[in-house]
């Protein structure tokens, strides 16, 4: 029975300056938290739907989206990223018509903003609970609370989930889906990343350029510099032709190319995309969170996969990590799995942007902590990262809510057919692989540290 076919509870909500707490939980003592103010609703929420913003007192704007025929449970969300500079609540607008179908399916929506911009994960799960907690004082009382994470976001939903779902701690959380996640932690999710760097620097030398001020490429760019999006693009494409037709590209660009898809392992679409962040997030995470010093290291890795693999590991430049630098991005990236309630990961197998073997190393730490009999993971034919489908998620949400509230622990099968039966409402899109296993990580990512 789907949750479609389940009975709905009766309930009161009234939207404004004050609004009553329903449901049998125990009321939460009150807050420093001002209620939210109703507010139109961004474009894509279903027609209907009372939608309500506000900005918490750590500054964080949210969204809050209840839809009319509400099935009275709450789906808290942290969304993927992370986005730098100064946050804008219009964020939680793109963010709501991407995960449309969580209000379609009936369950109310929360999104924060978070705080602050960059590489934050723990402030960014302090202000996900935040928004929980408003819903939950100043809307209605859900009969139960899912907690959801996007890429970027689902560290910031497991880190969450870690603060304030641990075993033996009472939980205002029933489960979590973390969906195309990076899940490995700061410390080694971005390796692959500095790897590109240098890769990309031995063959085209062009960021930065020779007659440019030099500095560490672990830095990402130094504090001062101008360079833009637009810029870096240009200079990807004149070395590597990577916007050319693969035609129009000279031999000397298709060999580059080739070398950096074959030795990094990431398709040619994503190249710009991953040196972006191997510039301005990288930027972010040494200026703003570890006081200058360098959190990566490739000092004995040896790339493979280039048609001359002693000149290349001859020639690219090498650093090791600071030690204090490490520890300081790992204490507020890195996932302990110490989590005490239901655990749901999906993630597409040609996902582009996360690779599908970070789920091999969540599991991994899971396993570590003694808490992996509460995940379940399920991986799908998809190579997309930002979103994979309607009924994907709707059965997922499903099958998390039946696990919290009748101990029902989904299998990938189950939940492959689970899927399917939710196309007869929200269409086709159902491509789960019951038996996919992710290999490791090091299988992709050369290991280092």
């Amino acid at each position: 029975m789907t949750l479609a076919a389940r009975p709905r509870a009766p309930h009161i909500l009234i939207f404004g300056v004050a609004a009553l707490l329903v449901g049998c939980a125990q009321t939460p003592a009150p807050s420093k938290e001002a209620p939210p103010s109703v507010a139109t609703c961004p474009d894509g929420v279903p027609a209907e739907a009372r939608c309500l913003r506000g900005q918490d007192s750590a500054g964080a704007h949210y969204l809050i989206v209840v839809p009319k025929d509400w099935n009275r449970m709450l789906v808290v969300h942290a969304h993927g990223g992370p986005t730098l500079g100064e946050p804008k609540a219009s964020r939680a607008d793109e963010d709501i018509k991407r995960w449309a179908i969580t209000v379609r399916a009936g369950y109310a929506w929360a999104g924060s903003v978070f705080r602050q911009g960059g590489v934050a994960v723990r402030s960014a799960a302090e202000d996900t609970e935040r928004v929980r907690r408003i819903f939950v004082e100043h809307v209605a009382q859900p009969t139960l609370t899912l907690l959801h994470g996007q890429s970027w976001g689902a560290n910031v939903a497991a880190k969450a989930a870690e603060m304030y779902a641990a075993p033996g701690q009472r939980s205002p959380y029933a489960g979590v889906l973390l969906s195309s996640g990076v899940l490995a932690g700061g410390t080694r999710s971005y390796d692959f990343r500095l790897d590109l760097r240098v890769v990309y620097q031995f063959l085209c030398n062009n960021h930065p350029r020779p007659d440019e001020p030099q500095y560490p490429l672990w830095m990402g760019l130094p504090v001062d510099s101008k360079l833009t999006r637009a810029e870096l693009a240009a200079r990807v494409d004149e070395c590597l032709g990577v916007r050319k037709p693969a035609a129009q590209r000279t031999p000397e660009q298709a060999s580059r190319l080739k070398t950096v898809v074959d030795v990094i392992r990431i398709p040619e679409t994503s190249v710009i995309a991953h040196l972006n962040w191997a510039t301005w997030h990288f930027q972010d995470i040494v200026q703003n969170r570890t006081g200058g010093l360098n959190p990566f290291d490739n000092a004995q890795v040896r790339y493979t996969g280039s048609t001359d693999d002693a000149a290349l590991n001859a020639g690219v430049l090498r650093y090791r990590a600071d030690p204090r630098a490490v520890a300081t991005f790992g204490a507020d990236t890195d996932l302990t799995g110490r989590i005490g309630i239901p655990v749901l990961t999906v993630h597409g197998i040609g996902d582009p942007t996360a690779f599908v073997e970070l789920q091999s190393a969540f599991r991994r730490t899971m396993e570590g902590a003694g808490t992996a009999s509460r995940l379940v993971q399920v991986l799908s034919d998809h190579r997309d990262h930002s979103y994979l489908s309607d009924p994907t998620y709707a059965a997922l949400f499903d099958a998390l809510v039946r696990w919290a509230q009748e101990g029902d622990k989904p299998t990938p099968a189950g939940l492959a057919r689970l899927c399917k039966t939710y196309e007869a409402r929200f269409g086709p899109g159902c491509r789960l692989l019951p038996d996919y296993q992710p290999a490791p990580l090091e299988t992709r990512v050369a290991p280092r540290r």
